[in-house]
């Protein structure tokens, strides 16, 4: 791990500098408190290209499968914007399991993406460990509106269809 500048602020947007938070837990010196905490390092542990540290804080049931060359090539072929935390539930210190929803943002050649997930914690032998996530549902929008049909009478009360006023193709 490189040397940083003790003023450099830490990627995972804790608002600290990364010599006193996040680098504390990706050279060992100490272990995630809470499973927001441990989210967070992992963030930080892509940002820097740790990728022994992300393995690391798997569940153990889900390192043999875990692409730590596809992993380290995606952390360095991405730029890294920034990490939101949306939720929590429980994970804290006395907790044994815990939900951390996060967007971690980030360009890559194809563009700029967002990795949106409801990620879910447990702790083992007093450890947080990452043990998987998921993309969280989207709310289906339902209209209260019927559609209005290209034939139908156009809504704003011309008494032409639809298709020759309001909707026609600019």
């Amino acid at each position: 791990m490189s040397s940083t500048d003790v003023n450099d602020s830490c990627p995972c947007g804790s608002g600290s500098n990364y010599a006193e938070c996040c680098e504390l837990y990706l050279s060992g010196k100490e272990s995630p408190a809470t499973a927001e905490i441990l989210m967070r390092s992992r963030y930080s542990a892509y940002v820097k290209s740790e990728i022994q540290y992300v393995h690391d804080s798997l569940h153990p049931s889900h390192r043999e499968d875990h692409d730590q060359a596809a992993a380290r090539k995606w952390s360095q072929d991405s730029e890294w914007l920034g990490l939101e935390v949306v939720a929590t539930s429980a994970g804290g210190e006395s907790d044994t399991h815990g939900v951390v929803e996060f967007k971690a943002s980030y360009r890559d050649k194809s563009g700029k993406h967002q990795a949106h997930e409801v990620a879910n914690f447990e702790k083992i032998d007093g450890k947080w460990v990452y043990v998987n996530g998921e993309m969280p549902k989207q709310e289906t929008v339902r209209r209260s509106e019927k559609k209005v049909g290209r034939n139908d009478p156009c809504p704003c009360g011309s008494g032409k269809k639809y298709k020759k006023c309001c909707g026609k193709p600019s």
